[in-house]
C-alpha cells in the first residue's frame, strides 16, 4: 500500500490522480491533500471521501469554512464512536511546503507555476519519490533541484516525459542517440508568422486535443510548453540539448520517442489521457492495470509527423538558449511568460508579443549581473522569478 500526498488536488492532476486512487483502494492510500482553498467545495468532497490525516490549505480565509464542513461530516458519521478521524488542517503560505514534507511514499505535484519549487525540494529532501507534474519547479529549480534528488527518486508526469521514461528502458543509456519530444503544434500548426500577428485569445484557447488551464493551454499554442519540456528533458535525463529534438504530431497518440544509436526508434503510444502517466508517477516503474484506455487497433487510422517550423513558432529555440544558460535564466524565461500569457489574455499584448517580449527579457537578463547554476540559490531563483515578472508589467502598462 503506497502512501500519497498530493499537491494541488482540486485542480486538474490532482483530481485525475484521486481518480486512479479512487478505483484501486488495495494500492494507494491518501495520507495528505494540499490545496488554495479557492474550490472549497470540492477539496471538503476529497477529505469526505479520502479521509487523509493531513490537509493543507494556503488560503486561511478558507479555513473556516473547510473544519465546519469536516466536522460536521463527522459527527454524521460516527466521529463519537470513533468511526470517523478529523484531519489535522494546517495554513498559510507555508502549508503546502509543510505536507510536502511528510512521511509518505510518494508526493504527486500538481501545483501551478513557480510554487512548485519549494514543496518539490521538501519532498525530496524527505526521501519522498515525487510524481512530478510541476516542471516549472524543476526548470527554474534546475541544479537545485538535480542536487537534493537521488536517482529515481523524480518520476515525470508529463505524458511526452513519462513517454521518454518508458521508452529508456528498451535499452541501456549509453546506446541512446536522441530523445524526440512530440507536440500537437496547437491549433495553428502550419501558420505563418505573419498569420499568428492577429491571433485572438478566443482562439488560442481552442486546443485541438487536450483540455488543459488557460496557462498551458496559451503555451501550446506559443510552443514555449515544448520549449520548457526541452529543458525538463535535458534536466530530467541528462541529455545533452543538442540531442533533444521536438516533431510535430497532430493526433497526440505518439506521446515521445528515444532514438537508439543502432537506428532503432523506440515510441510510447496511448490516447491522449493523463491518467495512463499520472498512474506510472503513482508506482514507478509497476503498471496500474484499466488506467487509461488503450488504442483501438481494429480500427483504420494514420499518425502524421512534421517538422517544427521555428521561424514561426520561436519559443522552443528561446527555452534552449535559456536552458543552456542555466543558472538563474531559466526561471526569467517561466516568470516572463506567464505574465506575457496573461497580458495576452487580458487583451494588452499581441499573442506574437508573447515569445518576443520574453525573449527580450531573457536577453536583459543575460546582459545583467545574471547568476550561474555554480552558485544560484532557491532566493536567486525566487528573485529572478520575480523581477521577470514585475518587468514584463512595466513593459506591458508602459
Amino acid at each position: 500500500m503506497r502512501r500519497v500526498v498530493i499537491l494541488g488536488s482540486t485542480g486538474s492532476i490532482g483530481t485525475q490522480a484521486l481518480d486512479v486512487i479512487r478505483r484501486n483502494p488495495e494500492r494507494f492510500t491518501v495520507v495528505g491533500l494540499a490545496a488554495s482553498g479557492a474550490r472549497g467545495e470540492l477539496l471538503l468532497k476529497q477529505v469526505r471521501e479520502f479521509q487523509p490525516s493531513v490537509v493543507a490549505v494556503s488560503a486561511s480565509s478558507a479555513v473556516a469554512d473547510l473544519q465546519l464542513g469536516i466536522y460536521a461530516w463527522a459527527q454524521d458519521n460516527g466521529y463519537a464512536a470513533g468511526d470517523a478521524a478529523i484531519p489535522e488542517i494546517i495554513a498559510g503560505p507555508t502549508a503546502v511546503v509543510d505536507i510536502a514534507g511528510v512521511e509518505c511514499d510518494v508526493v504527486v505535484n500538481g501545483l501551478a507555476g513557480a510554487a512548485g519549487l519549494e514543496p518539490t525540494l521538501a519532498a525530496l529532501r524527505s526521501g519522498s519519490v515525487v510524481a512530478l507534474a510541476n516542471k516549472e519547479s524543476l526548470i527554474i529549480g534546475g541544479d537545485l533541484v538535480r542536487g537534493v534528488a537521488h536517482a529515481d527518486q523524480i518520476v515525470p508526469v508529463d505524458s511526452e516525459h513519462s513517454a521518454i521514461a518508458q521508452c529508456l528502458a528498451a535499452g541501456a543509456r549509453s546506446d541512446v542517440r536522441r530523445l524526440i519530444l512530440t507536440a500537437s503544434g496547437g491549433p495553428f500548426r502550419g501558420w505563418s508568422a505573419t498569420d499568428l500577428e492577429s491571433v485572438t485569445a478566443e482562439q488560442a484557447l481552442a486546443h485541438p486535443t487536450w483540455d488543459m488551464g488557460p496557462l498551458v493551454t496559451i503555451n501550446s499554442a506559443t510552443l514555449m510548453n515544448k520549449g520548457l519540456e526541452v529543458i525538463e528533458a535535458h534536466l530530467l535525463f541528462d541529455v545533452e540539448f543538442s540531442d533533444i529534438s521536438v516533431v510535430v504530431h497532430p493526433q497526440s497518440i505518439v506521446h515521445s520517442m528515444v532514438e537508439f544509436v543502432d537506428g532503432s526508434t523506440i515510441a510510447q503510444v496511448s490516447p491522449p489521457d493523463m491518467r495512463l502517466p499520472i498512474a506510472l508517477g503513482l508506482d514507478w516503474p509497476h503498471r496500474v492495470a484499466g488506467a487509461a484506455p488503450a488504442c483501438s487497433w481494429e480500427q483504420a487510422t494514420s499518425w502524421d509527423f512534421f517538422p517544427l517550423d521555428e521561424d514561426a513558432f520561436p519559443a522552443v529555440t528561446l527555452a534552449r538558449r535559456a536552458g543552456q544558460a542555466g543558472g538563474t535564466a531559466p526561471a526569467v524565461l517561466n516568470g516572463a511568460n506567464e505574465v506575457c500569457v496573461e497580458a495576452f489574455l487580458q487583451g494588452r499584448l499581441p499573442f506574437t508579443g508573447i515569445v518576443s517580449t520574453v525573449s527580450n527579457l531573457v536577453d536583459e537578463h543575460l546582459d545583467s549581473g545574471w547568476i550561474s547554476g555554480e552558485s544560484v540559490s532557491v532566493a536567486d531563483v525566487l528573485d529572478a522569478d520575480r523581477w521577470a515578472r514585475s518587468r514584463v508589467q512595466q513593459l506591458v502598462h508602459g
